[in-house]
């Protein structure tokens, strides 16, 4: 999947027509699934280079900067889960270039101009160019002048609720992944590269594997049952906890993942934690003594949930 950060690369390298979906893309939920369906039928059926149009940072997090709502996906988790879908094309400009551009601007000097659009697919909700004004009968309005076709994509419910990001984000904040799951279509997951920790875990009897979030943000924390991918042919049980360790002083949020009957240096390898059940919130124990009995109640847990 070729990746452009600027329009000046992507006009240069894609010369031919394209049809495009334009949305945030935070999660790669069903609802996004299924723009980018439909955007890979409209590449198939017209011939074009299928390309995704989002922006980083998040439009969200470019206005408050300092307290952004939390991210379900780091950029290099949303790009591969796109990848995943054999696009063609992502184009992911800096949103402060674009964020002065009024609706018809936004579509002639973005769209057509810069991006050879021959169809525009988007979700029923869509708004876009400067402060929101662009909406989807602008879209209707510049495809019949420049000659794209718009799809729009109906929302898509789970159990009479309306799937989104930031219904997934508070389902994850109050611990519930199954509704969560649900609205994914898979395990809510995190990656990242093992990173030397203190071998504080090692000491007590759980060596943990430890993972920077690299988020302002993250959207879970607590004790958890998960599923390790990326070190096996097989994913590997095991218990991760995401928080700042205030029994040992923690400052720092870091996810860290205890893997059952595993002992192996893995220290730099990219893995991918899935989320199974959240088993409790974390707390701050009087001693290191009452933190590894209770580490020891997690993992008999954590085995429990699944082997179900």
């Amino acid at each position: 999947m070729f990746f452009y950060r600027n329009l000046v690369t992507a006009k240069e390298i894609g010369k031919k027509d394209r049809s495009i979906a334009i949305g945030g893309f935070d999660g790669i939920h069903l609802g996004h699934q299924q723009i980018l369906k439909k955007l890979n039928k409209e590449a198939s059926k017209k011939g074009n280079h299928s390309l995704v149009f989002s922006f980083e940072p998040t439009p969200k997090e470019f206005f408050s900067p300092l307290n952004p709502p939390s991210r379900l996906t780091k950029f290099r988790e949303r790009y591969n889960l796109i990848k995943n879908y054999g696009i063609h094309e992502f184009f992911c400009p800096n949103f402060q270039t674009v964020r002065d551009l009024g609706p018809t601007e936004f579509i002639k000097k973005i769209l057509v101009d810069g991006l050879n659009v021959s169809s525009v697919t988007v979700g029923d909700d869509f708004k876009f160019a400067s402060n929101r004004l662009g909406t989807i009968e602008d879209l209707y309005i510049g495809g019949e002048q420049y000659g794209f076709d718009v799809n729009v994509i109906q929302s898509v419910f789970k159990d009479n609720d309306k799937i989104s990001s930031t219904v997934i984000r508070n389902s994850l904040d109050a611990g519930d992944l199954e509704i969560s799951n649900k609205m994914l279509g898979r395990d809510y997951s995190m990656s990242g590269r093992v990173v030397y920790g203190r071998g504080l875990g090692k000491k007590l009897g759980f060596p943990t594997a430890n993972i920077n979030l690299n988020r302002i943000r993250a959207p879970i924390k607590g004790i958890f049952a998960v599923r390790v991918e990326g070190l096996d042919k097989i994913f590997l049980d095991g218990v991760a906890s995401i928080g700042n360790r205030p029994t040992i002083g923690g400052n720092k949020e870091l996810l860290e993942v205890y893997i059952f009957d595993f002992d192996k240096d893995i220290y730099n390898e990219l893995i991918t934690i899935h989320f199974i059940k959240k088993i409790r919130e974390e707390i701050e124990y009087k001693n290191l003594d009452s933190l590894v009995h209770q580490m020891a109640k997690d993992v008999d847990c954590a085995k429990v949930i699944l082997a179900a």
